[in-house]
């Protein structure tokens, strides 16, 4: 009986007044005691209020049935088709919406209504993969970004693969600390190379040097981000340093140079094919036979190899006084110890090696002339908050 003097009054009802009984027929539906009949006939009633001209009325029925398990099925899968004002609010919400429902939504929606399937909580992983492999910037953003989305690793990869020169998304990304290491130096590679076309575009440097720039800062982020969790295994990030042809002699000494010896081994590990623990057993030996083995195994150039030994003979003498802290950048003095133990030797044809660890010398002196100042200022602004108080 309400059901139809409900029915007969939205026919002369204003678009207002019918938004507001729609939404209290949709809340009686979900929250009253009705009978098996006025059930059905309220089903009824809000199947037909789906062809009712006035978007408020059918944004109305979307409001209130959005969030309800108990929802009918054929309302809510009415309304995810309808105008994209309404379909976003049953896209973000319902729990009728199964996985397979919402990756076929990502197929065939656009950009903002993909962006309401990402902000759902949660978000399963076969959707946000979808999302990753075909869904817009910023249904991809909005993934990265929502706190209840189970986001696989390789999703991250493949939007950064699309997405990664979009400095929202970057950002969005680093402040993930779930982020594998691999992932995270993809991330600046990807940087480094915006930098590099942002300089060379402007003719603030030449392109070659504005490669070189960027090529020297990815390396030395590399190194620091193989050194945010120095107990966790670098191997994956090495093999993907290897895969993306990045794994070269200079960051290997760039490495060592730091005092991220562990990045060193996996990386020589991976090289030459052999398990870690027998790698860190040749570099550790104190001959030098062990070590020649593993180097030449890994396929690094000949010419380098007696370089490489007075570095880790630097190397380890630092360790072995205390003299590193952290991992995660050039030390100064270990750089000037190599090169001049390098200087002194009869190496042969390691012009390129010297040239590079010079390099490496300016890059030390420079970053901890700039830590030296902080430090002067930070203690400066100490003594005169002191003073003043």
């Amino acid at each position: 009986m309400i059901i139809r003097r409900f029915l007969h009054w939205v026919r002369t009802a204003s678009a207002g007044e019918r938004a507001e009984a729609t939404s209290a027929l949709a809340r009686a539906y979900l929250y009253s005691d009705l009978s098996p009949d006025d059930r059905d006939a309220a089903e009824d009633a809000m199947i037909t209020l789906l062809d009712d001209p006035s978007p408020l009325v059918r944004r109305a029925l979307a409001e209130a049935l959005a969030a309800s398990p108990d929802a009918p099925h054929a309302v809510i899968h009415a309304l995810a088709s309808d105008h994209c004002d309404i379909a976003a609010v049953v896209l973000a919400r319902s729990p009728l919406l199964i996985d397979a429902d919402l990756v076929d939504l990502v197929a065939n929606r656009d950009g903002t209504l993909q962006a309401a399937i990402a902000a759902r909580a949660p978000l399963q992983r076969a959707v946000a993969a979808a999302i990753a492999e075909i869904g817009s910037a910023e249904a991809c953003l909005v993934a990265i970004e929502n706190p209840h989305a189970d986001v696989a690793p390789s999703s991250i990869a493949r939007i950064i693969d699309r997405f990664g020169h979009l400095g929202a998304i970057r950002e969005s990304l680093f402040a993930r600390p779930d982020l594998p290491l691999a992932v995270r130096q993809s991330l600046v590679r990807q940087l480094s190379g915006a930098l590099a076309d942002f300089v060379s575009d402007r003719a603030w440097l030449a392109r070659d040097r504005a490669e070189e720039v960027g090529r020297e800062a990815c390396e030395k982020a590399t190194v620091a981000i193989a050194a945010l969790h120095p107990d966790d295994d670098t191997r994956a990030l090495i093999r993907h340093l290897r895969v993306s042809g990045q794994l070269t002699a200079g960051l290997m000494l760039r490495a060592l140079l730091s005092g991220n010896m562990a990045m060193f081994e996996d990386a020589l590990a991976e090289l030459a094919e052999m398990p870690l623990r027998r790698v860190q057993a040749l570099v550790h030996d104190c001959g030098d036979v062990g070590f020649r083995a593993v180097f030449e195994k890994a396929g690094l150039p000949a010419s380098t190899y007696v370089g490489f030994r007075e570095v880790l003979t630097a190397v380890r003498e630092a360790h072995h006084n205390g003299e590193f802290f952290g991992a995660g950048r050039l030390k100064r003095r270990m750089v000037e110890r190599a090169l001049t133990s390098c200087e002194r030797c009869d190496l042969g044809d390691i012009e390129p090696l010297m040239i590079l660890l010079r390099r490496f010398a300016t890059e030390a002196a420079r970053e901890d002339a700039r830590i030296n100042c902080e430090q002067l200022v930070a203690e400066d602004r100490r003594e005169h908050d002191l003073a003043a108080a």
